[in-house]
């Protein structure tokens, strides 16, 4: 067979473009990044809130961490003073298109409470207040008129803060996932089991559903 330069330029092509077009040879175009937003919310120990909205359906992340106090006091020592002005919070990462801003507010409401000033059961300090901190204004609308329909199911006031997120700041590694590393932490064990039967009894339908046992063999 005669071998031309101009059969060898085709047969280069047809190795070649595979390669090229990447996803749309493999399996079809890649999917789209997911649009998450966030939520910051205190209402007590960081831990206790990060166990519950760690069993959020379309919840993707749950952090620890501090905010509404100066950046130079954001430690944990210096914010169990109770001096510093920082709240314990929880950075909640959602997707939008699973669960909406208004449902993580619903639990909210449920698995603490709003009514008592600086203070979560023997937790007590301004570090522990009940605080909303919102981003834009579409969150503080909803979070204002999440607060005023709570109200109408307390007998006391809701003292919870409604203010805006100047900064957050992450807490110390070793309080990630802190139920989930350490279940058997006598606070832990005490404090946040409520919790999560609140969340299961009163928004199933926004929980992650717990695996299926495993069959017997």
């Amino acid at each position: 067979m005669n071998i031309t330069p101009r059969f060898l330029l085709a047969l280069c092509a047809l190795r070649v473009a595979p390669a090229l077009l990447g996803a749309e040879t493999s399996g079809g175009p890649a999917a789209a990044p997911v649009r998450t937003e966030t939520a910051v919310i205190g209402g007590g120990c960081f831990w206790c809130l990060e166990a519950v909205y760690e069993k959020v359906e379309g919840v993707t992340d749950v952090e620890s961490g501090y905010a509404g106090g100066k950046p130079e006091t954001a430690d944990y020592k210096s914010v169990c003073t109770g001096a510093t002005g920082h709240a314990e919070v929880i950075k909640i990462t959602y997707d939008p298109a699973r669960v909406k801003y208004d449902d993580l507010l619903a639990i909210f409401w449920d698995i603490h409470d709003p009514t008592t000033l600086n203070r979560q059961g023997a937790d007590s300090g301004t570090q522990y207040r009940s605080v909303i901190f919102w981003s834009g204004e579409a969150q503080k609308r909803a979070a204002d008129a999440a607060l005023k329909a709570a109200q109408e199911r307390f007998d006391h006031k809701v003292v919870t803060e409604i203010t805006p997120l100047i900064a957050y700041h992450k807490a110390e590694e070793y309080h990630q996932d802190y139920f989930r590393k350490h279940p058997d932490q006598p606070y832990c064990a005490y404090s946040i089991p409520p919790k999560l039967q609140k969340l299961f009894k009163k928004h199933g339908d926004k929980a992650v559903k717990p695996d299926a046992p495993k069959a017997k063999t």
